[in-house]
């Protein structure tokens, strides 16, 4: 089976489903003799990545994904030994090497011809990158690129800036970010901030129709809109739930699109609950978010807001997902507390019917669900 985001992902730069001026900037960029570092910021799934492939593609010819290396920064916040990983990333031959990633050149970087453009891989500007004043391409073998790199750190990103000014001749440096703020200025004043806007459930629900017409499948009247809907300007969403709904012969019901989002919820619904379970229904934490630290809500309340504007559910669709959950079988609890669980549940959906602050309730709900909780473990105990 054919992955869709795979056939359907545009070849040329006029294809990407963005603004024409994104367009038009991206384009001019990557035709440029001597391209500069690029940083492309945007919400999930707006299409930084098939950008960013493009340029590769454009700058560096057929055989970029070979001269293309790709590091995922939110892979390496929190985790052990990050600060090595991200180093023999930057240099293969070790950390105490003069040999770096940025430094290696490539032949292809003095001759595109030694690879052969295909139909395959056309050039996504349709036109050749520009020539510097001898008449010769300018040598940049290889693009480095740090996905989320608004996840790397400053000490990080200050080892990236040294990086850049030493030994970055050969090579470019492309990062991409949902918050640009939170990259060092440093690292922005070397390079072209190109901002990729959100997508609106219009263009959404277009690319859809589009692809609905090449795949040769018919959708019932709403079904494209309510994906549209759904995906709230992801894309990839978008694209990978038409998908799946095609591929097991669903379309001809907006239902349908309903019932996958509630089971695509289980396990974030799930996850409140089991916050709650363990008492935790209010906790704060102190998270940097931009420039300073903030205190954020976590616990089950804070993973309820969050669910709640992820999937854009009111308090019955809670009260809804919760029920699912509890007599799908999978939860495992037994039988006096899952009893219990689901009255509580049952009340606070009696609850909402009578009132106009479904946020109480539901906060009430969180607070039985604790109780059930610290009853469970006092009679384990």
């Amino acid at each position: 089976m054919s992955v869709w985001l795979e056939t359907h992902k545009p070849r040329y730069f006029d294809e990407l489903l963005t603004s024409p001026s994104v367009v038009e900037a991206f384009t001019q960029l990557s035709l440029q003799a001597n391209p500069p570092h690029l940083l492309i910021s945007g919400a999930t799934g707006c299409g930084k990545t098939t950008a960013y492939q493009l340029i590769c593609r454009q700058v560096l010819g057929p055989s970029w994904r070979s001269t293309t290396h790709v590091l995922q920064a939110r892979d390496l916040a929190g985790s052990s030994g990050a600060m090595a990983k991200f180093e023999s990333f930057l240099r293969p031959a070790g950390s105490g090497s003069e040999d770096t990633l940025a430094g290696r050149t490539s032949l292809d970087a003095f001759d595109h011809t030694i690879s052969a453009t295909t139909d395959a891989s056309p050039s996504p500007a349709r036109n050749q990158t520009e020539v510097d004043h001898r008449g010769q391409r300018a040598p940049v073998s290889r693009i480095i690129v740090v996905e989320d790199a608004d996840y790397l750190g400053r000490a990080r990103q200050a080892y990236l800036r040294r990086m850049m000014e030493e030994s970055s001749r050969s090579a470019r440096f492309i990062f991409t970010t949902q918050t640009p703020s939170r990259v060092i200025e440093a690292l922005r004043s070397r390079t072209q901030h190109v901002r990729m806007p959100n997508l609106t459930r219009l263009l959404i629900e277009q690319r859809l129709e589009t692809i609905a017409e090449v795949e040769r499948q018919r959708a019932a009247p709403g079904v494209l809109g309510d994906l549209a809907h759904v995906a709230a300007g992801n894309l990839r969403k978008a694209i990978f739930m038409f998908q799946l709904l095609a591929e097991r012969s669903l379309l001809h019901d907006r239902k349908n699109v309903q019932l996958l989002v509630a089971n695509s919820t289980q396990r974030e619904v799930q996850f409140v609950l089991e916050e709650a379970l363990r008492g935790r229904v209010h906790e704060w934490k102190w998270e940097r978010q931009g420039e300073k630290n903030t205190r954020v809500l976590k616990g089950a309340m804070g993973a309820l807001d969050a669910t709640m504007a992820a999937h854009d559910l009111d308090g019955r669709g809670v009260v809804d997902r919760l029920h699912q959950f509890l007599v799908a079988g999978r939860s495992h609890y037994p039988e006096p507390m899952l009893a219990d669980l689901l009255d509580a549940v049952s009340r606070c959906d009696l609850r909402l019917q009578h009132s106009t602050q479904p946020r109480v309730q539901l906060e009430e709900l969180m607070h039985n669900v604790a109780e059930i909780g610290q009853a469970q473990t006092t009679n384990t105990a």
